[in-house]
């Protein structure tokens, strides 16, 4: 009996594979922390080792694809109109336990553009900084936080609670993050708006 040829799926596979192969990573990652096993993610993916290395050959290029990923996510957030900057920052620090170790290796700085980042870190925190910039330019957002907030402050304020989270056992960094979350509310809180109740 003649043996089968294996189909080649072509690039509508190729691109379901590497959505699956983020998706697992996202998982892992929030399990595992930086260090997760690749053959871990590559088996919650459904997808074999050599799929996963064709998209990303190294750690590093995975890691930075996911993170890509979530600034992405978050963009799409900060384009819809009725969003706010509550969403933008809940969306944030949900994302945290996830890619703290990569947001926490951003060194902040007024200008965000340290020439001794990698390129690719540098290029999505100004992503991240120009997205929190838009949002706290809008009407509804000034009239509900501290007039005097920045991009820049906010952009520092979530690069500690990713700090705090690399040093955080993986599996409590979720309710670690929503703490931080409700504390980092309440100090955006301009007064007239009254207190966010800590959780």
């Amino acid at each position: 009996m003649p043996s089968q040829r294996r189909v080649n799926r072509g690039p509508a596979a190729a691109a379901r594979n590497r959505a699956a192969i983020l998706a697992a990573a996202r998982t892992v990652l929030a399990e595992d922390g930086i260090d997760a096993s690749l053959a871990k993610i590559a088996r919650t993916a459904e997808v074999g080792s050599g799929s996963l290395y064709r998209h990303f050959p190294t750690r590093e290029s995975l890691a930075m694809a996911v993170f890509a990923d979530q600034i992405h996510e978050l963009e799409e957030l900060g384009a819809r109109p009725e969003s706010t900057l509550d969403d933008v920052l809940d969306l944030v620090i949900a994302q945290l336990p996830v890619s703290a170790a990569l947001i926490s290796s951003l060194t902040p700085s007024p200008s965000l553009s340290d020439t001794d980042l990698d390129p690719g870190l540098s290029a999505i925190g100004d992503r991240l900084s120009a997205l929190l910039a838009a949002k706290l330019a809008t009407p509804e957002t000034r009239g509900t936080i501290h007039p005097d907030t920045t991009a820049e402050q906010l952009f520092l304020a979530i690069a500690m609670v990713a700090a705090l989270l690399t040093t955080t056992a993986p599996a409590l960094r979720p309710a670690v993050a929503a703490q931080c979350r409700e504390i980092l509310l309440r100090g955006l809180r301009h007064p007239s708006v009254g207190d966010t109740p800590i959780l």
